[in-house]
């Protein structure tokens, strides 16, 4: 069997994008006025990311809810499913919110805004404009003129009511005939991803572009800003897999440090990927070997990874009160979980390919209408140093909820996980999961 030659680090898009950015910061330092004129290179991949937002988000929602199955028939394991969904989903937004607001994240930053005061009072006057004049007119407003007119108005908030409204119409056929649209969804879909893979590509350049041109325009205080928000991010994730769904999988009776050894190979794959996609069909039977039920593995995982994204949440919560603080934007208490509301839909349009999270963020952001775009080019800038830890707290947020809907719906074998499990330590079935 011919042994597969390894990809040389040079294409790896993490190494590049490391690399850009490198090139970016000295740039900043060495040429200022030069590293301010190469901000259109992070204008244009911005531009094109935006225009794969809406349609990643109509495909990804409404692949979710088909996956879902028959809603009358997905009984005790789908209905559990998604309220454990709901539940953590929002959870860790809050966690995300409550620790941005305690750290003041990203407000050591707007003193290095050439025109931080300008700048402020300009993002105030855009959010009066964008405000709605009421609750009525706000929920009038969601709600499209025409199917195709929610795509080209790149209005993100009637694209999501469109692909709720349409994964559940689709959902109402019978399942002939819903299988062909399925089919036919699951082509185009994957057609968009090598669409959006290849937008990818362009991601070091548009790095190079956004980290020159706020170095240029910013100098070191931006860096200190975006280290400080990487690591911030981290803390809160580790918080989030140890004590959250640590005390989650305790009150379903198995411990979450057994489980992550199980799991360690996965892991370890998605730290050096950075995409909690590349796991998904290993995970598929590992857990089925490990006491969960086919059928709630073959509903709960997938459903979770459009429904159950906790790292994403985690990032965009923190991310939206980072530019809202670099940029001198006031955000009440009551914007922020108008926000959280606005989050909770949007977050599950984050596809599991690379920079579905980034690009799904940009939706939030447009549908918000209050932040300045700008600010998009700095979070991009640390995007592929925050998806490692997404995209790990992605895949054992899913697999700690496959197991836990499993066991909460009777679909659970106890025998099963302690032989699977010890079997894979080298060692004889003798102590409780």
């Amino acid at each position: 069997m011919p042994i597969k030659k390894r990809k040389p680090i040079y294409k790896n898009l993490t190494f590049q994008v490391v690399v850009a950015m490198g090139l970016g910061i000295a740039l900043g330092f060495l040429a200022p006025q030069l590293a301010i004129q190469f901000k259109i290179f992070g204008d244009l991949f911005l531009k094109l990311i935006k225009t794969a937002v809406a349609p990643l988000v109509f495909f990804t929602v409404v692949q979710g809810i088909a996956s879902a199955g028959d809603i009358k028939r997905v009984g005790k394991v789908g209905v559990r499913a998604i309220i454990y969904f709901e539940v953590v989903s929002t959870l860790a937004l809050v966690i995300g919110l409550v620790w941005g607001n305690l750290l003041d994240i990203g407000a050591n930053m707007q003193g290095a805004h050439p025109n931080s005061a300008a700048t402020a009072a300009a993002n105030t006057a855009l959010a009066k404009v964008h405000a709605p004049a009421s609750t009525m007119e706000f929920l009038y407003g969601i709600f499209p003129d025409n199917f195709v007119g929610a795509f080209t108005g790149g209005q993100m908030l009637q694209v999501l009511v469109i692909s709720v409204v349409f994964g559940f119409a689709l959902l109402a056929l019978k399942p002939e005939r819903r299988n062909v649209i399925e089919d036919g969804l699951t082509r185009v879909s994957e057609c968009f991803f090598e669409f959006i893979n290849l937008i990818m590509k362009l991601a070091p350049l548009g790095a190079f572009g956004s980290v020159a041109y706020a170095v240029g325009s910013n100098g070191s205080a931006v860096l200190l800003s975006l280290a400080n928000l990487v690591l911030m991010f981290y803390v809160v994730v580790t918080f989030f897999i140890l004590v959250i769904l640590g005390a989650i999988c305790r009150l379903s009776g198995f411990s979450l440090w057994r489980f992550l050894k199980y799991i360690k190979d996965e892991i370890f794959i998605v730290l050096g990927t950075a995409s909690s996609e590349s796991v998904l069909p290993r995970l598929l039977q590992k857990l089925e070997k490990f006491g969960c039920s086919k059928q709630s593995v073959g509903l709960v995982l997938p459903t979770g990874y459009a429904f159950n994204l906790d790292g994403t949440s985690i990032y965009m919560s923190l991310c939206v009160l980072f530019i809202a603080n670099a940029y001198g934007v006031p955000l009440s208490w009551d914007q922020q979980l108008g926000i959280l509301a606005v989050m909770l839909l949007t977050s599950k349009g984050a596809a599991t390919v690379n920079g579905g999270s980034f690009v799904v963020f940009a939706a939030t952001v447009s549908a918000i209408g209050v932040l300045p775009v700008e600010g998009l080019a700095l979070i991009f800038g640390v995007y592929r140093f925050m998806s490692m830890a997404n995209a790990i707290c992605n895949t054992i947020g899913n697999s700690v909820a496959t197991v836990v809907v499993s066991r909460w719906a009777g679909e659970f074998s106890e025998q099963t996980a302690q032989i699977e499990y010890e079997r894979t330590l080298g060692r004889t079935p003798n102590a409780a999961l």
